[in-house]
């Protein structure tokens, strides 16, 4: 019992917390080695051609001022086109993205999800580079810049751009952005040993020969066609100088609704994806997808629940040591900050300190709810969109 108990407090700091200083100590053996990496130099004339993708639905909101971001985006414009699909749409959206000649603009009435509209517009694409941004995020002016620099690396197969939440410093919602903070600087250190593990919607871009059409019923197509980019040998390079900002959830119920989609989401691609859970092919590649992504939506939750049991049955069968009453203790406390973290979220009261452990647990009760979701075939592809602050 007591060995159960210490592997499973291992694998769940490890999944969180040690892979990150795994990761920290490799990277600085590898820059002793080979030394810090160069970031490649911007030659404006040498930049790929590239088209920028942007799948939208019901979005009139936001989809002015994204047509406005968009087109402010430095590059040469006459190696940069965009796509706007706004299939399904029943609001202004369509008749917005109208108003701007510059922009290709594909539509149907009928909905079919994200991948069904990006598949349709990647027909129609004839760059070298395609970049995927969602409607309701806004680009910084370098961002197309510094992602298609790094091209010039033949070994390079996609960029991932950063996401950024934006987040009021008294709101309930600040542990996302913490959260995204931190996977930012685990993302920037894959990247530097050798890929990044999946590149998110928000932001992130591909070899156009690259392309492979995912299945319709595909929940996390962006994570599907990055990590299928690098399941061929490329690389996933990281940059957070091209950077996505979105405000974060309106409440935690809200964000509680997009991580489960992205917990099904994450197991139905360990599912189809589980070539790259074979070391030999590519076993950094393996390394680092079992470490960052495997972990967190397969067992971890599991196992934070065993340990809290184990160590009750430990201390309380007078089996344990003063270590044991004291990783009870601060297990108890934890969950304990969670909780009151919960009471306050729903009483709109602002304490942030709580927020953490409330978002952390908040999150891995998504991937059991993820898990069941997907197990009972009740996970749609088409986005159910979180309302945002």
């Amino acid at each position: 019992m007591k060995i159960l108990f210490w592997i499973s407090l291992f694998i769940t700091f490890y999944a969180f917390f040690g892979y990150g200083i795994l990761l920290f100590v490799l990277i600085k053996i590898k820059r002793l080695i080979k030394g810090k990496p160069v970031l490649p130099i911007v030659d404006m004339d040498n930049l790929p051609t590239c088209t920028l993708v942007v799948a939208a639905y019901n979005e009139d909101g936001v989809m002015e001022e994204k047509i406005k971001n968009s087109l402010s985006l430095t590059y040469p414009a006459s190696k940069l086109e965009f796509v706007f699909i706004t299939d399904g749409s029943t609001d202004g959206t369509a008749a917005i993205v109208e108003l701007y000649p510059q922009i290709r603009h594909m539509h149907s009435n009928e909905r079919k999800g994200k991948i069904a509209a990006v598949h349709r517009a990647m027909d129609t694409v004839n760059t070298e580079i395609v970049i995927f941004t969602d409607a309701n995020t806004f680009l910084n002016t370098e961002a197309l810049v510094n992602i298609c620099r790094h091209y010039s690396d033949a070994k390079v197969g996609a960029v991932a751009g950063e996401k950024r939440v934006y987040a009021d410093a008294d709101n309930a919602t600040a542990g996302e952005g913490f959260y995204w903070k931190y996977e930012s600087k685990l993302k920037t250190w894959d990247s530097e040993l050798y890929s990044v593990v999946g590149a998110a919607g928000e932001l992130f871009s591909i070899r156009t020969s690259l392309y492979v059409p995912v299945s319709p019923d595909t929940i996390l197509d962006d994570f599907m066609i990055s990590l299928l980019v690098a399941e061929k040998g490329y690389r996933v390079i990281y940059e957070p100088e091209a950077y996505a900002t979105e405000s974060a959830s309106q409440n935690v119920t809200e964000e509680l609704k997009r991580k489960i989609r992205i917990a099904a989401g994450g197991i139905q691609s360990i599912i189809w994806l589980k070539s790259l859970l074979n070391p030999f092919p590519i076993p950094v590649l393996s390394f680092q997808y079992v470490s960052h992504r495997v972990l967190r939506w397969t067992i971890v939750p599991f196992l934070m629940i065993l340990a809290l049991i184990l160590n009750f049955i430990i201390v309380f069968s007078g089996d344990g040591s003063f270590i044991y009453q004291l990783l009870l203790i601060a297990q108890v406390a934890f969950y304990l900050m969670a909780i009151l973290g919960w009471i306050m979220e729903e009483r709109n009261v602002k304490v942030k300190i709580f927020f953490i452990p409330y978002y952390f647990c908040m999150m891995n009760y998504a991937v059991l709810m993820g898990i069941r979701r997907y197990s009972l075939g009740r996970q749609s592809a088409i986005w159910e969109k979180a309302k945002r602050q």
